[in-house]
């Protein structure tokens, strides 16, 4: 019995040490670079074997704590569509006295050649330093000899002494993860709030632990006689340790009109909330909304660039020369700023040359384009005020945080109402912001240091609407003549997608979308002139895949081309707000000319719907008259966003919308 305990014994201690070398660095075998597919996710095209993620507190005699986190990655390859896992990049602050550094280290491919592992580790051409901007740099990783089946495995580490910048965590990723770990060593003296997101709960264990600090004193004794005399203090602290793991963690799956999947990753956050250090009193940097929003308009590099205005103020005055309205100064203003500014993509709610630097070249980041236009609306006796956003890519923040904000926008209030402007688009109008900027809420921060929360998203339907000219041959096939019309939102996005589009991509990517469509004598008018115009395309088209004749009946769907084939809402459930970013109106205004000897044997059925709490509608109207068939479809969401536990509501709407769309009418030879 006790022989056979032993072997129990052995056999467990043998597995849990094989599965903990799994969990270091350099421990990759034959099986695992064999491996084909995902076991736990067919799909993937990566998986995270193993991430392990510390935390901690050093300490420096001369220069006090800093923050130091270390992580390591282990990533199994399982497709090309993968390889982008091979790049790492990090950014971090370096435009100070005090900056952060990044250092990459065990970066190695490995591959199975000859059944044997072969290993490639990175070199200097795979190493980057990218500077963003005067406050922020970038270093960069691309592992060699990346192929489906490769296993990568890097190490960084990030060292900051600024200790109210705590590293977020995300034990989930748009990949399975099979480990993940994270270790917290906060010494006594410092007190964090830890937030969580997501729907997973990790497993959390703490423990305390003593450190020692040596403090070296050199005195020079009395008289200058002798050299120094060294005295060593000690002092002794407590850690707490806090581990966090979760294991088996699927992907975070992407869903039609999800915001940012990253607000809804399974993560953690830190906030430093006080601090005590020895024999002193408790100090407390928890803080608010407002307090953050401050802090941010007290930076010389914000509030300050708001009171220049002799570097545009000649330019201004020709401006407005002329114009009495309130809506025509704002519009004037804000078309000079768009025109004359270029932006240089950098993002921020601080400005990095100034705003007059700026001015002189043409050219400035986000901060310096809008702050530029907040000033000049001031100097025209306007009431503006610059908000501070956060844009969709960076998220939307569980606590107060100077760096919650990362781009900063303008406001005005024109006849009692607020309207929002983002100068750094070419494309956009007042009261139109880019689509980044739309991000739920912002802080509007005025002269005082006053704040207070805005509402970003836009409340009025952006308009598309087709109106279509075409008769059906006995044969089936389809001709005729489209004009497609962008308004607002829909018209501002057309005109960004036209910095890499052509007439001939365009033309090649709707004749790609749908089969047997041919496209000829195409227009466009982007009304760049006159941003208020919409965006119109004209086009002759033909298309013989858009009836089935059997027999002696012909059928298509009047919808044509323009049919919503699928429902874009497919999932059983739904975790994540539906996220729209503008409401929307799509109307269709079809006619269409039967063949000579046919007769309309089947017509679908005019419908009008609508979901509850004023979400949306559908209205479906036909008629035939005369052999010519008249068609008006209009699919309205009301609203930019949609609340998850109301996914049924809105996926069923779409369903009965997909149904009759997909309705066909039935012609029948006389």
């Amino acid at each position: 019995m006790k022989k056979n305990l032993f072997i129990i014994l052995f056999v467990l201690l043998g597995c849990a040490k094989n599965y903990a070398q799994k969990r270091e660095l350099g421990n990759v075998t034959i099986e695992e670079l064999k491996e084909k597919i995902c076991p736990k996710d067919s799909s993937a095209v990566a998986a995270i074997l193993f991430e392990k993620g510390k935390t901690f507190f050093d300490y420096k005699q001369n220069d006090g704590f800093s923050i130091i986190t270390e992580v390591e990655v282990k990533i199994k390859i399982y497709k090309k569509e993968g390889y982008d896992w091979a790049n790492k990049e990090i950014s971090f602050y370096t435009g100070g006295n005090s900056i952060e550094v990044v250092d990459f280290s065990k970066a190695i491919t490995y591959n199975l050649v000859n059944g044997q592992i072969e290993k490639s580790k990175l070199k200097s051409d795979g190493e980057f330093l990218e500077k963003v901007n005067k406050f922020w740099s970038k270093r960069k990783i691309t592992l060699p000899n990346v192929k489906e089946g490769s296993i990568i495995e890097f190490k960084y580490s990030v060292k900051s002494p600024f200790l109210s910048t705590f590293p977020d965590w995300s034990f989930q990723n748009v990949i399975p993860v099979y480990y993940s770990e994270y270790t917290t060593d906060i010494p006594e003296y410092y007190f964090y709030n830890v937030y969580r997101k997501g729907s997973l709960i990790p497993n959390e264990t703490k423990d305390k632990f003593s450190k020692t600090i040596r403090l070296d004193e050199k005195t020079l004794p009395q008289g200058n006689v002798g050299g120094y005399t060294h005295d060593v203090s000690v002092i002794n602290y407590n850690d707490t340790r806090t581990t966090y793991v979760l294991e088996n963690v699927p992907a975070i799956k992407e869903e039609s009109f999800v915001n940012n999947i990253d607000n809804y990753k399974t993560s953690i956050q830190h906030e430093l909330s006080g601090k005590q250090m020895p024999q002193t009193a408790f100090e407390s940097f928890s803080t608010t909304w407002e307090a953050v929003a401050k802090k941010i308009y007290e930076n010389e590099n914000f509030g300050n660039q708001l009171n220049k205005s002799n570097y545009y103020e000649a330019d201004i005055k020709n401006v407005l020369q002329g114009l009495t309205t309130d809506e025509e100064k704002v519009s004037a203003i804000f078309k000079f700023v768009q025109s004359r500014m270029t932006w240089n993509k950098y993002y921020g709610v601080a400005c990095d040359d100034g705003v007059k630097s700026a001015y002189d070249s043409k050219t400035g980041n986000v901060a310096e384009i809008n702050l530029m236009l907040v000033s000049m609306l001031r100097n025209a006796n306007l009431d503006a005020n610059p908000v501070l956003v956060s844009t969709r890519a960076n998220g939307i923040s569980l606590y107060p945080s100077r760096t919650a904000y990362n781009v900063v926008i303008a406001s005005v209030l024109v006849n009692g109402n607020l309207v929002l402007l983002d100068a750094t688009s070419k494309s956009n109008l007042p009261g139109i912001l880019p689509t980044r900027d739309l991000n739920w809420f912002g802080r509007i921060i005025k002269k005082d240091g006053f704040s207070e929360m805005v509402d970003l998203m836009p409340t009025s339907s952006s308009l598309e609407m087709v109106n279509a000219l075409v008769k059906v041959d006995e044969k089936g096939e389809v001709t005729g003549q489209v004009k497609h019309q962008y308004f607002d939102y829909n018209a501002l996005n057309f005109r960004e997608n036209l910095a890499i589009l052509t007439n001939n991509t365009i033309i090649e990517k709707k004749e790609k979308e749908n089969q047997g469509l041919e496209i000829e004598n195409y227009e466009l008018n982007s009304n760049v002139a006159d941003l208020t115009q919409p965006v119109v395309e004209k086009y002759s088209m033909t298309n013989n895949n858009l009836t089935e004749v059997i027999g002696d009946k012909l059928y298509f769907s009047p919808l044509l081309f323009f049919i919503m084939s699928e429902n874009p809402f497919k999932q059983d459930s739904r975790e994540y707000p539906i996220d729209f970013s503008f409401p929307f109106k799509d109307k269709f205004m079809i006619n269409i000319s039967l063949p000579e000897g046919y007769q309309v044997e089947t017509l679908p059925k005019p419908i009008a719907i609508a979901m509850p709490n004023k979400y949306g509608s559908f209205n479906y109207t036909i008629s035939n008259e005369n052999s010519q068939i008249q068609l008006v479809v209009a699919l309205d969401i009301a609203t930019s966003i949609i609340p998850a536990e109301d996914y049924d509501i809105l996926k069923e709407f779409f369903k009965v919308v997909i149904d009759k769309e997909s309705e066909k009418i039935v012609l029948k030879k006389i």
